[in-house]
């Protein structure tokens, strides 16, 4: 699923880096007197030949220009050499941050499919940048990259089988609450001609408690099983938590709401025990607030 492996991703996304960060620095001229294309491009291409899946290699000057044509698997694509690219991320990143950088995901003009751009400025002997190495890879194989530690797929695949589980779990307590809830309204028939206030308050709040569960248990197989993670500036360990207090929350204050009501028909004496809760609710909003506030992220550009 794309979402899945956007997610796997970013979350591999610092070892992947690394890896063809080594490559570059063990294969590629950098540094030297009298650089040049000649010098460069068989290096990369030694580094093409070693990626098994490269989808290509190819050479950028100072401005961002193509200057050599696109090496693929099989073939050159030259009517690429000429072609400016100072406005793509690999181009601009590499320059701007003076350093090996990778890109996120994006369609491939050669195989349609996602792909992603490992791209390495090279200096001259004054610390000028000559060019910026470029290498295209399949999202596939990125991925395989990121995670060729055994243990972080068994883990990776091991907790996303947990909250499966959980998951399923929280679903089948939440149908247990709603079926009970439905079922008092027929056992102590509740209608119009025949109200009896606290019936209807145990039913409502079967019912509430239900959705509340109901509603952690989709958020927890939409995020860490099928990886459609939202767009939020809250990182991603916190976002659970933040959608389970929201509905404690909501939860909660429905409850405070239906007593308020019930107290003021048949003890208001007690209300003020109503105001307790809203009291309590009022707090968990702010300490809400304020866990957002520190867990919030930068998305950078």
């Amino acid at each position: 699923m794309v979402a899945s492996d956007i997610q796997k991703f970013s979350e591999g996304r610092t070892k992947a880096r690394a890896y063809f960060c080594y490559l570059f620095s063990k294969n590629i001229p950098n540094r030297l007197p009298s650089l040049s294309v000649e010098m460069v491009m068989p290096r990369l291409l030694k580094i093409k030949a070693d990626l098994e899946n490269c989808e290509g290699v190819y050479l950028l000057d100072t401005r961002g220009v193509q200057i050599t044509p696109t090496f693929t698997g099989d073939k050159q694509i030259d009517d690429d050499a000429g072609k400016i690219r100072a406005d793509r991320a690999y181009y601009y990143r590499a320059v701007r941050e003076e350093r090996c950088t990778i890109t996120d995901p994006y369609p491939s003009l050669i195989t349609q499919e996602l792909t992603v751009t490992a791209s390495q400025p090279i200096f001259d002997e004054k610390g000028d940048i000559q060019y910026v190495a470029c290498l295209d890879m399949p999202l596939d194989e990125v991925l395989k990259i990121a995670y060729l530690n055994r243990s972080d797929a068994f883990f990776a695949q091991f907790f996303k089988v947990s909250y499966g589980m959980f998951a399923v779990a929280l679903i089948a307590v939440a149908l247990l609450l709603f079926s009970h809830g439905i079922k008092s309204f027929f056992e102590n028939d509740i209608i119009l001609s025949h109200l009896v206030i606290d019936d209807m308050f145990k039913a409502t709040i079967l019912l509430t408690l239900s959705l509340a569960i109901f509603d952690l248990a989709k958020t927890l197989i939409e995020e860490e099983i099928l990886g459609r993670h939202k767009e939020t500036n809250i990182s991603g360990p916190h976002k659970t938590m933040v959608k389970f207090l929201g509905s404690i929350i909501i939860a909660l204050s429905i409850e405070a709401l239906m007593l308020v009501f019930k107290f003021a028909i048949t003890d208001p004496a007690k209300l003020m025990s109503a105001t307790y809760i809203i009291g309590g609710v009022a707090v968990l909003i702010l300490s809400l607030a304020v866990y957002i506030k520190f867990t919030k992220v930068k998305h950078n550009e």
